[in-house]
């Protein structure tokens, strides 16, 4: 007869499938690293267009920031044209800058995915709808590696299994990384296990994840883990600098991201004039030098790795 099991029984069989049957409140330091040993790395979003990367270039070497990983077209690769692609790869390559790419197709643009609009519907996510819009998704993707980007965002569990598969393959590049979005909501560490078996190389937790979640996940999977710094005000509005030492000391290895504004809805969309993205990515590099002090200040044993570190999926330029 089957008897209903205590809490410690149902913790056990979780830490027997390596995952931590409790979050991890005594906050160990994590035992883990960047190749290079780094702890944590400098992740900005928003990179928008060719000019807008030109700019964070341009302030980073102003202010001596160290920018690992730009997360760029968030408003959808789909309105970057063919010849802008490239140059972004190239001025990537040049300045060992990793890309990751939103690419559109997306949901919020197909055609009958009015849910999106309504409370209830937006609570079911970012996954594609059909296998049209999954094809159109990956035919983006194509296009990008097209260009020699090798770095993509992915949000749908069912997109990240077919990519992996066709990387394993060779279908696509073997050099090809993927971005776990935090729009695929997962924040334990259970979560992360599943989209790490799926082939994720980083994963991107929900934006208001506290220290012993994070500690939790961080024992659980071996990937970075994409952790807000400063988030948008339409997902929180949270601002961690001073988090940010023990943030690094719990969860290395970690890609801070820096993410400000109002809403992404509004900030990423293609319209919005190339010269206002120029000088917001400005402030974001700004964002990331005041982080970089602190942890700096405040954390001295912490490494932050070098620029261009040889782990980073950079663009393949013929």
């Amino acid at each position: 007869m089957f008897r209903a099991k205590h809490l410690s029984e149902i913790q056990s069989f979780m830490e027997r499938m390596g995952i931590p049957g409790r979050d991890g409140w005594e906050l160990p330091s994590s035992k883990k690293a960047f190749v290079d040993g780094g702890h944590y790395r400098t992740e900005i979003a928003g990179v928008e267009r060719f000019s807008t990367f030109q700019a964070l270039v341009d302030e980073a070497r102003k202010r001596n920031v160290r920018v690992h990983r730009a997360i760029c077209t968030v408003g959808g690769s789909s309105y970057i044209d063919f010849e802008e692609l490239k140059d972004m790869a190239k001025l990537a390559h040049d300045e060992r800058i990793e890309l990751i790419m939103t690419m559109g197709h997306r949901k919020g643009f197909d055609v009958g995915s009015k849910e999106l609009s309504t409370h209830e519907g937006a609570m079911q996510g970012f996954r594609h709808r059909g296998s049209d819009n999954m094809s159109y998704w990956i035919e983006d993707m194509m296009r990008n590696l097209d260009a020699g980007i090798r770095g993509f965002l992915v949000y749908d569990e069912g997109a990240l299994v077919i990519v992996n598969q066709m990387r394993e393959e060779g279908f696509i590049p073997q050099d090809t990384t993927f971005k776990w979005s935090v729009f695929g909501g997962y924040c334990s560490p259970a979560g992360a296990q599943v989209v790490e078996r799926m082939g994720a190389n980083s994963m991107n937790p929900l934006s208001d994840v506290s220290l012993p979640i994070l500690s939790s996940i961080r024992t659980a999977v071996d990937m970075p883990l994409d952790v807000y710094a400063v988030i948008v005000d339409a997902f929180g509005g949270m601002y961690r600098a001073y988090d940010a030492p023990e943030i690094a000391r719990v969860a290395a290895p970690v890609y801070f991201k820096i993410e400000p504004g109002t809403a992404e809805a509004d900030i990423y969309k293609p319209w919005v004039s190339e010269s206002w993205h120029a000088d917001f990515i400005r402030m974001k590099v700004r964002i990331a030098q005041i982080l970089q002090e602190i942890v700096a200040r405040r954390a001295p044993e912490l490494k932050l790795s070098e620029v261009g570190p040889a782990d980073l999926h950079l663009p393949c330029i013929d």
